[in-house]
């Protein structure tokens, strides 16, 4: 029973804690997102294991797959930060960053790379 007890405590625990940094990142990101209504790229991206997406210009397209911007996932919205505010919320609710692009990783390997996988130069549609 006493182990039960604490460990209905020490669920308690950890869910005020997150409502807590929720509410700190809350604060954080107020008047700070950078969604521009008139955006007319769409960059579609994996959070938490399914794809979402997030409408952006040309130049936030650009910016954010060079990792100079990133995404953060707060009430069900995605909203557009700077790398600075990202590192931040990152720091306080790391659950929260939908998205943050290392421009220093390397390339994913391709899995079409394979020679089974050329194309004939002699082949014709």
């Amino acid at each position: 029973k006493d182990e039960r007890i604490e460990a209905e405590r020490l669920k308690q625990e950890e869910a005020r804690k997150r409502r807590e940094a929720k509410a700190k990142l809350a604060g954080l990101l107020v008047g700070k997102g950078l969604n521009a209504p008139d955006a007319e790229h769409v960059r579609h991206f994996e959070y938490g294991g399914k794809i979402k997406r997030i409408h952006v210009t040309a130049d936030q397209l650009k910016a954010l797959n060079a990792g100079e911007l990133g995404v953060v996932q707060q009430d069900g919205r995605y909203l557009l930060v700077t790398a600075a505010l990202l590192a931040e919320a990152e720091a306080i609710f790391a659950p929260a960053v939908a998205l943050k692009v290392d421009p220093a990783a390397p390339a994913g390997e391709d899995p079409y790379a394979d020679p089974k996988y050329q194309v004939p130069d002699d082949l014709v549609w």
